[in-house]
């Protein structure tokens, strides 16, 4: 079809015109607000590195959470800061946690919100590291009981997902033994999968005070030059049981967002990091960008490349947006 005989103004004159044949449509449905949960009470302390969001006390855990789900957003992620860190990150898997007591305090409060939890141990390892180190070495099979332990917890407190973001070798099937085995075999797995050695995560490990002390994660996390690896990756922890794949960071992996959404056939999630957050909301503050309109244009970037669930520090902005 060619000029004259086509033209594509026709149908973009006028609003109803472009919302009848919109072809990519970004939903509340599709969102995931990611929290910080820390001890104490009626605490809500600005994390400097992103406007807008705080390390939060259990009841603002739940006002948070009921704000989200008023808006219209389905789920929560939660983080959390321990009170104490060792190098077997026993806080991780502790009854009395902050996340085991974050989850407790939003199921009773907001039973409508679906809570999930990242699965990890950098943020409670007194070495800021994903798994165990021996010997300055992250031992990927010594970490998998933790990992397993800790979302067994989670899960035990009531959450309704967890989310392994460790990128350790065989934890999603780990994870999915111990909670078949403790009689959770209806509790989902939404795995990082494709978890890139990335820097845009700088503001999260501000957030989570989990930068790791020595070193890097380039051992266990994605080298970002690679693409086949993600199939890889992904199809290994769909065999292990995944039921939800998520690329971690969004932005800079659309591609890849996209070529997983062809190859395989499981929900597809994209985390729409901190950094990319961030500097959205920095280039507001400095008076260059409109950061409404560059979350709503960067999300729906994200589904149409092939995303079903986006987790997104815009979340709540988003679903007020998709909802005016």
């Amino acid at each position: 079809m060619l000029f004259p005989d086509y033209r594509p103004r026709r149908l973009r004159a006028n609003t109803n015109f472009r919302r009848m044949i919109r072809e990519t449509r970004l939903s509340c449905d599709d969102l995931i607000l990611p929290l910080f949960a820390v001890e104490g009470k009626d605490v809500k302390k600005p994390i400097e590195s992103m406007p807008g969001h705080f390390h939060l006390s259990c009841d603002q855990i739940v006002k948070k959470a009921k704000e989200a789900c008023d808006a219209g957003v389905p789920a929560i992620i939660l983080f959390g800061l321990p009170d104490k860190k060792d190098e077997l990150a026993t806080r991780a898997y502790a009854k009395d946690a902050i996340v085991q007591k974050a989850i407790r305090a939003v199921k009773e409060n907001v039973p409508d919100i679906t809570v999930i939890t990242d699965v990890c141990l950098c943020a409670y390892t007194d070495h800021g590291h994903c798994g165990v180190v021996e010997n300055g070495i992250i031992d990927n099979d010594a970490s998998l009981d933790l990992l397993a332990r800790t979302a067994l917890s989670h899960v035990q407190a009531g959450a309704d997902m967890v989310a392994p973001s460790d990128m350790m070798d065989g934890r999603v099937a780990e994870i999915r033994q111990t909670l078949d085995e403790e009689g959770f075999s209806q509790i989902p797995i939404m795995s990082y999968a494709v978890k890139y050695a990335s820097a845009f995560y700088g503001p999260f490990r501000q957030a989570a005070d989990s930068a790791p002390q020595f070193g890097d994660r380039k051992t266990y996390q994605m080298d970002p030059g690679n693409s086949d690896e993600a199939i890889r990756e992904a199809t290994m922890d769909i065999e292990e049981g995944a039921d939800i794949i998520m690329v971690k960071p969004a932005l800079s992996y659309l591609d890849i967002i996209y070529r997983l959404k062809q190859e395989i056939d499981l929900p597809i999630a994209a985390y729409n990091v901190s950094g990319e957050y961030s500097i959205m909301k920095a280039g507001e503050l400095m008076g260059w960008v409109d950061a409404k309109k560059m979350i709503m244009e960067t999300l729906l970037s994200i589904k149409r490349a092939g995303a079903d669930i986006i987790l997104t520090y815009s979340a709540i902005d988003a679903a007020r947006e998709l909802n005016a």
